[in-house]
């Protein structure tokens, strides 16, 4: 079992950036790939960005391609996702994520998932 919570949503202005956390539980964090996704009301989840178990590959949506940046603390037991050049586009509550075979985009390959986070962009 992995325990996953989100922190560092809120409200930031088109432009800012915002560091979102995930911190996991148990000592098999290095065991899994992980992932940040998004919900905007009335949308469904999407994928964001992902990154594999060894920290090597990492993957993003077109969307954030160049704006976010997905990092993970081995020590830490921690995922982290730098958000710069925030959009309004951008507000939804973001999702953090682990599984096995996670480390990319589809979002089946996650078996374990935090309650979100916040995030609200003003225009």
């Amino acid at each position: 079992q992995v325990q996953l919570v989100e922190s560092g949503g809120g409200l930031v202005q088109a432009g800012g950036s915002l560091r979102l956390s995930c911190a996991a539980s148990g000592r098999t964090f290095s065991r899994y790939g992980l992932g940040w996704f998004r919900q905007a009301p009335g949308k469904e989840r999407e994928f964001v960005a992902a990154i594999s178990r060894s920290g090597g590959s990492t993957y993003y949506s077109d969307s954030v391609k160049g704006r976010f940046t997905i990092s993970r603390d081995y020590a830490q037991n921690t995922v982290y996702l730098q958000m710069n050049s925030l959009k309004p586009e951008d507000a939804a509550v973001y999702y953090c994520a682990a599984g096995y075979f996670g480390g990319s985009s589809p979002q089946t390959e996650y078996d374990y998932w935090g309650q979100g986070t916040q995030v609200t962009v003003s225009s």
